[in-house]
This record gives structure tokens, C-alpha cells and sequence, in this order.
């Protein structure tokens, strides 16, 4: 039904329009008592087996939003009523951004495929700090808030923004992400390289100690796919050097060649990051390398390419504790997640694994070293 209505209408739309349209309707049904009731008994069942803990934070499973689809937590509880595990909002820049001119995203819908070059468009960390303490949550969910550079702040002051934010964040996130790999921002993937990013870390970890009284708040890092192997095992050894709780991989690419493109060429050639189905590869080599890497000394979180349960399946055995979407949410629709879960529920009755946590990794332990 929903792709009957995807093509009749969604697609006829151009897509930020139709995001806000969609985004409106998942907050008016999170305001109706009766109505998100239902709609969440209907799209977010709960799987005892699919319980998962990660960076010490208890959730109903392992598939959530990614960061991107609600950049201003405004929709926090309309997401969770759809059966999304955990949320990450944002990306939240120290200070409120337009983002970039428009037409700004575009679908490939041949390739089950997004460009975006939104360029962190958002209110600004004061403003979802303000919303976030104000917000009386209807459905538990853990919400992660993912910290990005404001444009016009210089490469060389950078961490004093990511600071400024953090300040005003931390208290609020069941966990922190640092996005340095989005390609929207002049520079940003500059502070990937390590002599960047260990002084970038170090002062958000201090800044979120400082923030927050009596609680530690987890600090993970969000990478490109577009990175060198090298440069892939250079970020996962200063993780571990900094003692960072996790790693998310990856964001989108600005690759276009050897992706097996097929929509027009025209959209294939818009500037700005790709996501969805064609990233599916690289992603999962990419938290495959990580974990081999790593192994279960941080916590990993697959995102890229992730459309069906087979795909949120073959991520955990590569070593994702968690999992994350948000392009295919696009083509599939409200019922995404409860699939998600209802296919995860199914393949782990059938593995060798008694939970989900004995998954983790499996394939990845058992691969010969390269």
C-alpha cells in the first residue's frame, strides 16, 4: 500500500517537500493519545530476544534512526511510536544554519538511493538543547544527539564549536556523536586525520564530562566510507587510545563510480552525499575492517545501505551492536522498522546463536586475517 501511495504521490513531490509533509504527519499522530497508541502497537511490537545493551544504555532492539531524518528533535516520540529501537537527532551545529541553497536532495529511485548536500540545516544547539530539556517523553527511547561543525567557523577553531555544543547538549543525549565525515561541509572530513581528531576528541570528552554531574555520557565518532583502509585503522586505534564507547560506520559517500548506478545521469552527477542501497558494500567492508580491528573493545554501529533484515542481519555479524537507517525509511515506509524486527527475530531463532549479543561479530571472528 505504501508504495502504491510512494509513486502516486511521494515521488511526484519534490523529496524535502515531501519530508516535511511526512515528518508533519509523524507529529500529529504522536500528539493524539488514542491514536499513537495504536499506531504503536501496530508498528513497534516488542522482541524479548532482540533486547540489546550498548554503551551501557538497555534497548528494545538493535535498529534505529539514523541522524539526519530529525535534525531539530521535533519528531523524537513519532519516531519511537514507529518502532524505531533508539533515535539519533541532529546533526546539531553550535550555532543555527540555513544549510545550503536548494534543490538540495535528490532521490535515485532506480537505486534506491539519495544525494543530499542539506549541509547541516538546522535551529542550533541552544535552541534543541531548550527543546530537549522541555520535552516530556511519551514513549521510552534512547536518544543520541550527533554534534557537527557550524559553516562559517574556521577548520582551526573547530573545536571550540563541537565544545560550545557539547556544553549545552550532553545532559540531554543518552549518547554523543562526533560527525566529522558529512561532505556538505567545507573541510569538515579534514578532521578525520588523526592529528585532528585526537585533540577534536579529547576536548568534547572533557567538555561532556564538565556538562553532565554524575553521569558519563557515551562519545562516538561517525566516519566516511570514503576512507583509506589505513586511514579506517588510524581512527579505530585513537578510538581505543581515547577510550571512545563507539564507532559509527559509515556516513555517505561522494563516490559515483563503481556503484552500478542507474537512475539519470543527470541526478547521478548532483554534488553532495549518496546514500541508501549503493553504499551497502563499502559500509559493511568498511565496520568489517573496524571490528577485525577492534574486536569487542568498542561498540560499533552499521548504517549505509541498510534497507531489509537480511542487511541489519549481516551487519551484526560483521560486528555491529547496533544498527541504524534512514534512506530506505523513504521507500519502504511506516511498517520498515516492524519488518526490520520481525525478520532479525526470525533469522536469530534459526542461527546458532542463543542471543543477539553472541552474534555479534561472528562472521568477522571467523573470516582468515588478511
Amino acid at each position: 500500500m505504501y508504495a502504491f501511495f510512494f509513486r502516486l504521490v511521494f515521488r511526484r513531490m519534490d523529496p524535502e517537500r515531501a519530508h516535511h509533509l511526512a515528518f508533519a504527519w509523524i507529529r500529529l499522530a504522536a500528539r493524539i493519545p488514542v491514536l499513537r497508541t495504536f499506531v504503536a502497537a501496530a508498528l513497534a511490537p516488542r522482541h524479548k530476544e532482540l533486547r540489546t545493551e550498548a554503551f551501557g544504555l538497555r534497548m528494545h532492539g538493535p535498529f534505529g534512526l539514523a541522524a539526519g531524518f530529525d535534525k531539530n528533535a521535533a519528531a523524537i516520540d513519532g519516531m519511537a511510536m514507529l518502532g524505531f529501537d533508539h533515535i539519533e537527532i541532529g546533526t546539531v551545529t553550535g550555532e543555527p544554519q540555513p544549510g545550503n541553497p536548494k534543490k538540495r536532495l535528490f532521490r535515485l529511485v532506480e537505486d534506491r538511493a539519495l544525494i543530499n548536500r542539506m549541509g547541516f540545516n538546522n535551529d542550533g544547539s541552544a535552541a534543541v538543547a531548550e527543546r530537549l530539556a522541555a520535552r516530556e517523553a511519551v514513549f521510552r527511547t534512547v536518544v543520541g544527539v550527533n554534534i557537527g561543525k557550524t559553516k562559517v567557523v574556521p577548520e582551526a577553531e573547530a573545536a571550540a564549536d563541537y565544545v560550545k555544543s557539547t556544553e549545552r547538549l550532553a545532559r540531554h543525549a543518552d549518547y554523543l556523536v562526533v560527525n566529522v565525515s558529512s561532505p556538505n561541509t567545507p573541510g569538515l572530513r579534514n578532521l578525520q586525520a588523526t592529528e585532528s581528531l585526537r585533540p577534536l576528541l579529547t576536548a568534547v570528552r572533557e567538555a561532556a564530562d564538565r556538562s553532565v554531574d554524575g553521569r558519563r555520557v557515551p562519545l562516538l565518532v561517525k566516519i566516511a566510507p570514503d576512507l583509506a583502509d589505513e586511514d579506517v585503522d588510524a581512527v579505530a586505534d585513537l578510538a581505543v587510545e581515547l577510550g571512545l564507547d563507539g564507532i559509527i560506520a559509515t556516513n555517505t559517500t561522494i563516490a559515483r563510480e563503481g556503484l552500478g548506478l542507474t537512475s539519470d545521469p543527470e541526478l547521478v552527477k548532483e554534488t553532495g552525499g549518496l546514500s541508501g542501497a549503493p553504499l551497502k558494500e563499502r559500509s559493511l567492508e568498511v565496520l568489517r575492517r573496524l571490528y577485525a580491528r577492534v574486536g569487542d573493545r568498542i561498540t560499533l554501529v552499521g548504517v549505509g545501505g541498510v534497507e531489509n533484515a537480511e542487511d541489519a542481519w549481516q551487519r551484526i555479524l560483521a560486528g555491529a551492536t547496533l544498527v541504524q537507517g534512514y534512506s530506505a525509511f523513504i521507500y519502504e515506509g511506516p511498517f520498515w522498522a516492524r519488518g526490520i524486527h520481525k525478520g532479525l527475530a526470525a533469522r536469530l531463532a534459526t542461527s546458532p546463536y542463543a542471543t543477539l549479543a553472541e552474534a555479534i561479530g561472528a562472521d568477522t571472528r571467523k573470516a582468515p586475517a588478511a
